[in-house]
């Protein structure tokens, strides 16, 4: 079967990651029959450089057409003092929304063989965990109205943070049916004491955990979760939380695993088509060094394939293959330790390796 995937590269090392994923994309598809095709899709900083926009229509129209999106990352610092507007970071939130990919799934797992890698003690860690964050992506604070004001101070900023029940409805229900798939816990994530969003996040949470009752629901504030995490990460089976806690707890949560550069993140929406991409940044100091981790985008596409296209076993067969390869020892200067390390084109190669000698056992 064919499917139609966007590649939205970006800047960085957004091109080098991406180029890796859709090597493992195409072994995967050589081995069960399955043909991608790939479609650029120019965003972020090199958009603008080629356009004067970070999104251009084309882009958009072209993730519109695909099947679903493999997004690299965006940004760096000969974009930072761009209008907002065309800063390079407005191209995954526009296109988070052109697309009403409202909920994002951000796995936090512990590879057992990364538990060395870790800042966490072997105490706390166990037998390792596994988080999911479940995001929502296109409402609070970041798309609030937002501006500057002259107060008797001076110039002032603002930005709001808005929800309203019919988006705190349906990532609610995402997390729900994601708990039902694992072990039917969630924690929701706000901060009622102070904000009045946060309060209406929490009452109607509740009044959807009434048509989830094998689903244990238990409550949690913004700043006891990120202490939480770090405490007793294995507590946790789905968080859910608005668009900012989100944002900040997935990072922390990437950090405990033993590197930001494993960590990948599924945005969906009511269809089956999504954007896919890593949850780190475009790491423009070591970009075009060949040392960046890729492992973080093939997780991505593992997603696409199970999320988007419903290919569960195919997806597994890129998890393994992670897995596998580092058991091997093998390693990228991000997770090294004290240890060797390869490229990013070598790690690349040793997962599609390990993906075939798999296959072939």
């Amino acid at each position: 079967m064919d499917y139609k995937i966007a590649i939205a590269k970006g800047d960085g090392i957004g091109p080098e990651i991406v180029e890796s994923a859709m090597e493992v994309l195409d072994v995967i598809g050589k081995i069960k029959g399955h043909k991608f095709i790939y479609k650029e899709a120019p965003v972020g900083g090199f958009a603008y450089d080629l356009y004067g926009d970070p999104l251009p229509l084309e882009s958009i129209k072209t993730c519109k057409e695909s099947d679903s999106v493999l997004f690299g990352a965006v940004g760096g610092p000969k974009w930072d003092n761009l209008p907002g507007d065309k800063r390079a970071e407005t191209a995954i939130l526009g296109l988070r929304k052109n697309l009403e990919t409202f909920a994002n799934l951000r796995p936090g797992y512990l590879f057992k063989s990364l538990k060395d890698a870790s800042p966490l003690k072997e105490s706390i860690i166990g037998d390792g965990f596994d988080i999911l964050v479940v995001r929502e992506l296109t409402g609070g604070i970041y798309f609030g109205e937002k501006g500057y004001k002259e107060t008797e101070n001076g110039k002032a900023a603002f930005d709001i943070e808005i929800y309203s029940e019919m988006e705190i409805e349906r990532i609610a229900r995402i997390g729900f049916e994601m708990a039902m798939k694992r072990d039917k816990k969630l924690t929701s994530v706000d901060k009622s004491n102070v904000l009045e969003s946060s309060r209406l996040w929490r009452k109607v949470v509740e009044e959807v955990s009434k048509d989830y009752k094998e689903v244990s629901l238990n409550h949690m504030y913004i700043d006891n979760a990120a202490m939480q995490v770090i405490r007793d990460p294995k507590q946790f089976d789905v968080i859910l939380t608005s668009n900012i806690f989100g944002d900040i707890l997935s990072d922390e949560i990437s950090m405990i695993t033993g590197s930001i550069g494993m960590l990948a993140s599924a945005s969906i929406g009511k269809d089956k088509k999504g954007i896919f991409e890593p949850i780190h940044g475009s790491a423009p100091d070591i970009t075009g060094k060949g040392i960046a981790n890729p492992i973080a985008t093939i997780l991505s596409a593992a997603m696409m394939l199970k999320y988007s296209f419903g290919l569960e076993e195919e997806s597994k067969m890129i998890e393994d293959g992670v897995a596998k390869t580092l058991e091997e020892g093998y390693r990228t200067s991000d997770i090294r330790g004290d240890g060797d390390w390869i490229k990013t084109g070598e790690m690349t190669e040793k997962i599609i390796k390990t993906i075939q000698k798999m296959v072939q056992n």
